[in-house]
């Protein structure tokens, strides 16, 4: 699925959220943008192989976590494309998955500018299959950020690792779980600086690759619909290395790359 980003202009406010019942229903913006996203592929109902799970009425929209949690592990899910449709770009992201990941059990934070169905469509052997979510949430691409500029800029590029123990090992391979957090803006575009109120021009990580040694865990190729100081937390076969490296780029043609230590939080 190519990554672009889809300007979604004069379209309603709302469009109906995902029934239970039936996954796959459209509404009007998807309509409209669902040859940009997938083309001709046929999408079939995700709900058997996995879950997505978000409020259905966010506390910040420019903070909205997503959870992928994949349910039937009979089909490895090589990666996964994000589409909140009602956003300025409604392309979020998309994930490539290396075999580690499998299981897949992901969470990120998204910005919400509008009450929107949020997609998910996972790629597998099988074919695409799709599930998600409707959110309330306005403003999420506008909103302040929590830091100036200036400030914001003084600690660009820089991550943290939180390591976990697992609630379930896999056999023979210890699981482990883990939540990255990079320090970057993530200025979409549309927000002001709260001092000048001029509005800020866009920054943000738009590809991010994170391995355990020489294997890679996932890739990410990313649009302004990622949150502020971006946070990714999943489940990962642990494979003996000594650390995780990351490696990220921005707009802006910065190159953030870390090597962290795996260290046991809790």
């Amino acid at each position: 699925m190519r990554l672009s980003y889809v300007i979604a202009a004069a379209l309603s406010l709302t469009t109906p959220g995902f029934a239970q019942e039936n996954p796959l229903a459209d509404g009007e913006t998807w309509d409209m943008l669902r040859g940009d996203i997938v083309g001709d592929t046929v999408l079939q109902d995700g709900s058997d192989l996995f879950t997505v799970d978000a409020p259905y009425r966010a506390n910040d929209a420019a903070t909205v976590p997503v959870v992928i949690r994949q349910t039937d592990p009979s089909l490895q899910i090589e990666g996964v494309t994000v589409v909140i449709d009602e956003n300025p770009a409604p392309l979020a992201a998309t994930f490539a998955f290396g075999d580690a990941m499998g299981p897949i059990d992901f969470e990120m934070r998204v910005r919400v500018n509008q009450y929107s169905n949020v997609r998910v469509i996972a790629d597998t052997a099988d074919g695409a299959y799709m599930a998600g979510r409707f959110v309330k949430a306005s403003g999420g691409c506008s909103a302040p950020a929590s830091r100036d500029p200036q400030s914001a800029l003084s600690t660009l590029g820089q991550m943290r690792l939180r390591q976990f123990a697992a609630d379930t090992p896999a056999v023979n391979t210890p699981r482990r779980e883990a939540q990255i957090m990079i320090r970057h803006p993530n200025y979409s575009g549309l927000q002001r600086d709260q001092v000048t109120q001029l509005f800020i021009g866009a920054q943000f990580i738009d590809t991010l690759e994170v391995r355990q040694g020489d294997d890679l865990l996932f890739t990410m190729e990313g649009g302004i619909s990622i949150s502020e100081n971006p946070v990714f937390r999943f489940s990962y076969d642990d494979n003996g290395a000594a650390a995780l490296t990351v490696r990220a780029t921005d707009t802006d043609g910065n190159t953030f790359a870390r090597t962290l230590p795996k260290s046991l939080d809790g």
